[in-house]
Order: C-alpha cells, then structure tokens, then sequence
C-alpha cells in the first residue's frame, strides 16, 4: 500500500470508514450490549413502582397483614361499637312497688288430700282475702272463700280448684278498708261439687295452729 493511498484515506471530506468491516461488526455488537444494559438499569424503578411493596409471607395468619404493613392497626377496619350504657342516659328503674301487709293462718292440711293457708291482706287503702291451697285428692273441689268486716261487711267468692296438685291460690275483690285491720278475717272452705257437699278442709286467717288445745 503506497503512502499516498493512506493519506487519501485518511484526508479530510472521505466519508469511507478507515476501519475494517470485521472490527466495525464487534463495535456494533459491544454498543447494542451497553444500551440493552442501560434499557435494564433504567426499566428497574418503574418496575418496582408499578408492583409496589411485596408483602408476601407478612401476614400473620390472623388477618390485617396488609394493615400492619401500612402501620394501621386492626381496629382501624371498623369503629368500636359504642355500649348499650354510653349510647344515652340511663333510665331509672321500675317504680318501687306499694307495700301490701297480711296477716295469716297456720298452714292446714286434711287427711282427704287437700292443704291451705289463708290470709287477710291490707295495702292502698284496700282491704282483701287470699287463701293459697294444694289439692292432692285427685278430684276437681270447690271453694268458698269469705272476708268478714267490722259492721257485719262480707265479701264472699267461690273458686273452682282443679284435680291436680299443682299450688293454686284464690282470691277476693278489693274493697275500700273501714276500720282497723284486725278487725277483717277470712275463712276458705274446700268441699266436693256434688249434692252431697262434703267439706274437707276449713281454713281461716285467725285458726289456731295444729296441736294449740
């Protein structure tokens, strides 16, 4: 290769590469290896924002994972309820009930089955009898109930008494109270429904107590 020839190759306006095809291949290959390399570096933050945080294997199997990962607690999920007690102001309770006061008999049983006590009740002014009873003779009874006053005032009720044994009571109306309280008694008289009207037991709130002479 003449000296002249070289300097024509290398002379100022000769756009012709001053390098072999074979090295200019390998300079291709080595840019097309840095910018795919660049392409890499740059795609990893746009990645990593597009996927966000990994929260994989974080929760704790008892759910809200995700909210400990945000640094929010479980009870963020749902407001507490508030209690029955602070939704408002309490109510008072129930009125104190009127108190009743009474005077009763012993506790009477017969031998045909049947058992009673019966008692004279005053409260609000009222004045009333009340006779509680058990009828174990397996037959359904009648009973006569009666509330004896000061000046001769009666106040009577008859009670159908069934044939089990299950406690039952039966009761007079109320009446207006004369006079003082001791001066009221009451007798319950239980006999069979029939022609016949054979009473069982007599039982009154001034009877005395079994075995008194």
């Amino acid at each position: 290769m003449s000296a002249g020839r070289v300097c024509k190759g290398i002379g100022r306006g000769d756009l012709r590469a001053p390098f072999p095809p074979r090295y200019l291949r390998r300079m291709n290959l080595r840019l097309i290896g840095i910018g795919a390399g660049v392409l890499v570096i740059l795609s990893l933050p746009l990645a990593g924002a597009i996927a966000g945080p990994d929260f994989a294997g974080q929760d704790d199997g008892k759910g809200g994972g995700l909210f400990s990962v945000l640094g929010l607690s479980d009870s963020s999920r749902t407001a507490p309820a508030r209690s029955a007690s602070s939704a408002g102001p309490q109510q008072p309770g129930p009125a104190e009930q009127p108190r009743t006061d009474s005077r009763c008999g012993p506790e009477l049983s017969s031998p045909h089955g049947v058992e009673a006590q019966t008692c004279v009740l005053v409260g609000e002014g009222q004045t009333w009898g009340r006779s509680y009873y058990r009828n174990t003779s397996g037959r359904a009874l009648d009973a006569v109930l009666t509330v004896m006053g000061p000046a001769g005032r009666t106040v009577q009720i008859r009670c159908a008494v069934g044939a089990g044994d299950e406690p039952g009571l039966c009761e007079t109306p109320k009446e207006a109270s004369a006079g003082d309280p001791d001066s009221y008694s009451a007798v319950a008289e239980f006999a069979v429904p029939d022609d016949e009207g054979e009473l069982l037991l007599r039982s009154g709130s001034n009877s005395p107590a079994p075995g008194d002479g």
